[in-house]
């Protein structure tokens, strides 16, 4: 059986576009950081989601950024994952959100994920924004 569109990219290609659409999206500081703290114990680790997450995922043409980053920040809020949430606030920004649709975003999330999974959100939101003001 063959990818629906063509034989597809390899692995080398894959981790190559995921990490130039990494960088775009979280920053190359950021990108530098998560790279240097890398260990042999989380190199394969660093290795799957540059390719998968980054280099597949985020890299298809279904979703424009803005998209992808409205999808996480809702996904982070309802798992209550707070430092990726922090680190996806930043990246909507890089990918055009403004704080008011990322407001919105929260107050969406209120009715889907809860009051107070969007309550600590609002908090660590607003201190981002703070900070990049």
């Amino acid at each position: 059986m063959s990818r629906p569109f063509g034989e597809g990219l390899t692995d080398a290609e894959r981790y190559l576009q995921g990490m130039d659409v990494r960088r775009e999206v979280l920053s190359d500081a950021h990108v530098d950081r998560s790279v240097s703290a890398t260990t042999p114990f989380t190199a394969d680790f660093q290795d799957f989601i540059t390719r998968v997450a980054w280099g597949d995922v985020w890299s298809r043409p279904g979703l424009d950024r803005r998209s992808r980053s409205v999808a996480v920040l809702t996904a982070m809020i309802a798992l209550g994952h707070h430092e990726e949430f922090v680190m996806h606030v930043r990246a909507a920004l890089r990918n055009g959100l403004t704080p008011d649709e990322i407001k919105e975003v929260i107050l969406q999330s209120a009715v889907y994920c809860g009051v107070p999974a969007a309550n600590t959100a609002f908090k660590l939101a607003n201190e981002v924004l703070a900070a990049e003001a």
